[in-house]
């Protein structure tokens, strides 16, 4: 069977309980995406598919289906532990072409952190495929606007969950870019 994506949306949530697995099912909840049989793939943005707002996106899927996803995901039962997960996308200019989708999990870092990192990450592999040589040692503005410059990213973008752990809760946090037809 296959499966050609053709769109995708971003969607992102949190949630809290005593058990760890429950305090993960509200974190899908609040994300939009708990009502659906969730198939995690590899971080490839497929040629010609288009990018959509989460309510268009989620609005062509039917509760229980099996929906393709990448998704980040992070929690923690410590107190005052900050979480993230964040997903980075790096859409090439010519629609023919893949791009890539980063999963990024990690402990104490900020949302702006996090973010640039996951979307610093997506680019990355999408110059690599390019072949555009990169100073990965450079902050990345200067990656970015070199890359506009080579004409070749057309859009980049990143989707963050971030969340501080609360005591005797678990806390999770996930992120996920959605197929969604």
């Amino acid at each position: 069977m296959h499966f050609r994506p053709t769109m995708m949306c971003l969607t992102r949530g949190m949630g809290r309980h005593c058990e760890r697995l429950t305090s993960f099912e509200l974190a899908l909840r609040n994300a939009g995406i708990a009502s659906y049989n969730l198939v995690s793939v590899s971080s490839i943005f497929p040629p010609n598919c288009k990018l959509l707002p989460k309510s268009r996106g989620l609005g062509k899927l039917h509760h229980g289906e099996i929906v393709y996803c990448v998704l980040a995901r992070s929690d923690t039962n410590e107190n005052n532990r900050l979480i993230a997960a964040a997903l980075g996308v790096a859409i090439p200019k010519d629609p023919n072409r893949f791009g890539y989708l980063s999963e990024h999990h990690s402990y104490g870092e900020n949302s702006k952190q996090v973010s640039e990192y996951a979307e610093d990450l997506a680019a990355s592999m999408l110059a690599s495929t390019l072949g555009i040589e990169i100073d990965l040692d450079k902050a990345w503005d200067e990656r970015k606007e070199q890359w506009r410059i080579a004409g070749h990213i057309v859009r980049t973008t990143n989707i963050t969950q971030t969340a501080t752990g609360k005591k005797n809760l678990w806390t999770s946090v996930v992120a996920a870019a959605v197929f969604c037809g």
